[in-house]
């Protein structure tokens, strides 16, 4: 069955100035606190109360017999620099390595890239990249991506030559501290191949995670590999007319059968940023035998991409609370926090937090959002 990945019912028509706000460029956080933990934290509280804490206070917030779900992608080097056959500079962003064709000969390495040059590369072109340590041929075009066929494999390459997809909005190249604060403390080395962090995961320490398992707070794992979309703007005004992104997600049966544990018993499942909370809530839509939200939960494993857009007035099948950093104006993600608290609270928060002088974006403060049931 092909399920609707807009995932809202009949609403009002959302423009995209409803999700406007005027953000001033001091706030933005273009480098990382010296402690991961260290950030402030902006709980909004189901009954609209908006309470001012740090990251650290997150044990006094969850209980034991809560869940909470991380993803475990890792931040792939996906940025290469190099040029064109007629000298002109190129960057290629990998978005998407493809599966290895071993049954050609040689083998084919291909991958789905974005490519910023003066003039677009033609099929047939070459690219010479990281100072001649990597050659690529354009082999075309596949929607808004290029095919691009290395010639060995790929993610040896990034390793060794690639720098890291740091966010458009830090306005500077990578810099050492990113290596390390650009990726999650519990990172699955085996899943490298997001070109964003999963950034409300970067507030984790492993003291806090370790706070947190002593309560008897639960925690499992879930994968998606975050795009460069992530970063793309809505360029429709109505937002319904809005396609998202294709992403990989994965939920293992082991989170599944977790999930539906900790909901049974009464539990509260608290997705640790958006990226989780799109898993979540595409799995239930492929996998649920019923929407009817006051039957059991009877989540099951399940892989395959995700173009999910969630926005008001969606009613989330999943999560109970969501961690998550501070979005920008105009994105899909802010709607989704919109759906998740409603619209006017959500905007109202963050002016909130803009006079707090909280700080935003990947590198930001946290925010730890209650769903709320009726938003009428």
């Amino acid at each position: 069955m092909t399920l609707p990945t807009t995932l809202s019912a009949p609403s009002p028509t959302w423009t995209l100035d409803d999700f406007d706000y005027i953000l001033p460029d001091a706030l933005i956080a273009r480098h990382p606190l010296a402690q991961r933990s260290a950030s402030r934290l902006l709980h909004v509280a189901a009954d609209g109360t908006l309470h001012d804490q740090h990251f650290t206070d997150l044990p006094t917030l969850l209980s034991a017999g809560d869940l909470l779900v991380l993803n475990d992608t890792k931040v792939m080097n996906a940025r290469l620099f190099g040029q064109k056959a007629s000298g002109g500079a190129v960057e290629v962003l990998v978005e998407r390595i493809l599966s290895p064709d071993l049954s050609h000969n040689p083998p084919q390495y291909r991958a789905l890239c974005h490519v910023r040059a003066s003039r677009a590369p033609k099929a047939g072109q070459t690219l010479e990249l990281a100072e001649g340590h990597i050659r690529v041929t354009v082999m075309g075009r596949e929607a808004n991506l290029f095919v691009l066929d290395f010639a060995q494999p790929i993610a040896p390459l990034l390793t060794a030559y690639g720098s890291l997809p740091i966010p458009p909005y830090f306005e500077r190249m990578a810099e050492a501290e990113d290596d390390t604060r650009y990726q999650t403390v519990f990172h699955d080395p085996n899943k490298t191949a997001s070109v964003a962090a999963p950034t409300a995961s970067l507030h984790f320490d492993e003291a806090l995670l370790q706070q947190l398992a002593d309560q008897g707070v639960q925690r499992a794992f879930v994968t998606l590999h975050v795009g460069a979309g992530t970063f793309a703007p809505v360029k429709t005004n109505d937002i319904s007319q809005h396609q998202m992104h294709s992403e990989y997600a994965e939920l293992p049966a082991d989170t599944a059968a977790l999930i539906n544990a900790t909901k049974a018993a009464g539990g509260r499942v608290i997705a640790v940023g958006t990226t989780v909370t799109r898993v979540l809530e595409t799995v239930y839509r492929h996998t649920q035998p019923t929407q009817d939200q006051n039957a059991p939960l009877q989540l099951q494993a399940w892989a395959g991409d995700t173009d999910i857009f969630i926005y008001p007035p969606y009613r989330f099948g999943v999560i109970d609370r969501l961690i998550t950093n501070f979005h920008l104006p105009k994105s899909t993600l802010l709607m989704l926090v919109s759906a998740l608290a409603g619209r006017e609270r959500m905007l109202a928060a963050y002016q909130h937090a803009i006079d707090a002088h909280y700080r935003f974006f990947s590198y930001g403060d946290a925010m730890l959002i209650d769903k709320v049931t009726n938003q009428g």
